[in-house]
């Protein structure tokens, strides 16, 4: 029999039984269906976070006080030892292939302007902050320079804050109360957005040395440094180690590059996508048990079949083959289907929650059609065999 009239053949004994088919593809079509929902719902999250982390830039090394050896965040690492002060940021700033420094206080106060008030975020930071944080101003202008040496009680709006204090008005010159003290308004910026949950829009900017004098902070949080791109991140990190050491007089900070954060974020997204995966690749499971189910119920519903097939000069070997191809048969039908659905799926859920953040993983989708393949070879290969070991005097009696 050519290998054209086995699937011929095959084909239409799966289209002859559309009900029994269906269900037998069933476990296969929700099971690649859920594994292309499921990852690409992963996939989405890991290109998210990613860009959340890179949108201010890679060529980053973060200074915290204290020595650690595990990844923390702005403001997390708490230090019994020497703090970080603006003297080390003024000096780190000055190293070789350092485009600038940031030293940066976080904290939370009352924001006062006119007959409105609120509480919001205070950054307290230096000039550079558009630079390092790839930040613009929408109107007026950033802090000056030289604000860490000689700070002056000036503040930058985020885009959020400026139009709930001041509505249509312009806010640039105007004076407003951060807790006990008065600053005037230099600029405001443009929109930014949420950073892993953190409204970059709602909050305020001031010099870091009042930041300090307000939340009565010995040293700062942490330093940015933004460095020059065709510079290796290791020299730059021996570079600020021997710096501060000499300063500090032993290493009690930690170095945080944007790599390492990439890196490790990297390898927790992937780990997601991957246990997701899992998760839907058990309705395949399911599935396979469906496909060696049925074949072999098809095998004892189609003895006198195969006996006569036998009797006209039908090998083993061909016995073999044509459940085989219906099982296979079977899985592709399932697998196409499957993959169709998820498809869909997919695109209804990126048009009805634009804010869930979904893509295409396209590695997995494949993986899962031909784990489908593989699941129709595998479950078929059992019952297969038992229909070609049948002896043809034997089949024929049953009828």
């Amino acid at each position: 029999m050519r290998y054209a009239d086995l699937i011929n053949l095959s084909y239409r004994t799966v289209i002859s039984h559309k009900l029994r088919s269906m269900l037998t593809a069933l476990g296969l079509i929700i099971g690649i269906a859920s594994v292309i929902v499921l990852t690409s719902i992963g996939r989405g999250i890991h290109t998210f976070v990613l860009a959340e982390f890179t949108q201010f830039g890679t060529n980053l090394v973060a200074v915290f006080p204290g020595k650690t050896t595990t990844l923390g965040i702005s403001g997390a690492t708490i230090s019994t030892v020497r703090p970080l002060s603006l003297a080390d940021s003024l000096s780190l700033s000055k190293l070789d292939n350092i485009i600038a420094a940031l030293p940066l206080v976080q904290g939370n106060a009352r924001i006062e302007a006119g007959k409105k008030q609120r509480r919001t975020t205070v950054l307290g930071v230096g000039g550079a902050v558009p630079e390092v944080w790839k930040i613009k101003v929408a109107r007026g202008r950033f802090l000056p320079e030289d604000e860490q040496s000689n700070p002056r009680a000036f503040a930058v709006l985020g885009y959020k804050l400026a139009v709930e204090l001041y509505a249509d008005t312009n806010p640039i010159g105007k004076r407003l109360r951060i807790g006990s003290d008065r600053f005037r308004v230099l600029g405001v910026m443009e929109k930014k957005g949420q950073m892993l949950g953190f409204d970059m829009d709602d909050t305020i900017y001031i010099p870091t040395a009042k930041a300090l004098d307000l939340f009565d902070r010995e040293g700062v949080m942490e330093i940015d440094l933004l460095y020059k791109s065709n510079t290796s991140v290791k020299s730059i990190e021996s570079a600020i180690k021997r710096l501060l050491q000499r300063r500090h007089g032993r290493e009690d900070f930690t170095l945080i590059t944007q790599d390492q954060m990439l890196k490790t974020m990297d390898s927790i997204l992937n780990i997601l996508t991957l246990a997701v995966a899992a998760l839907g690749s058990i309705s395949l499971l399911v599935g396979s048990v469906g496909i060696l189910t049925i074949m072999t119920i098809a095998v004892s519903e189609r003895i006198s079949e195969i006996g006569l097939l036998r009797a006209v000069g039908a090998e083993q070997g061909m016995i073999f083959k044509l459940f085989l191809a219906e099982a296979i048969m079977l899985s592709f039908m399932g697998g196409t289907i499957g993959v169709l659905i998820g498809i869909v799926i997919v695109q209804l859920i990126n048009f009805m929650l634009p804010t869930l953040p979904v893509q295409m993983a396209w590695l997995y989708i494949i993986a899962a059609f031909a784990v489908s393949l593989l699941i129709g070879i595998t479950a078929g290969v059992i019952p297969a065999m038992k229909a070609a070991r049948l002896h043809p005097l034997d089949a024929l009696r049953t009828e």
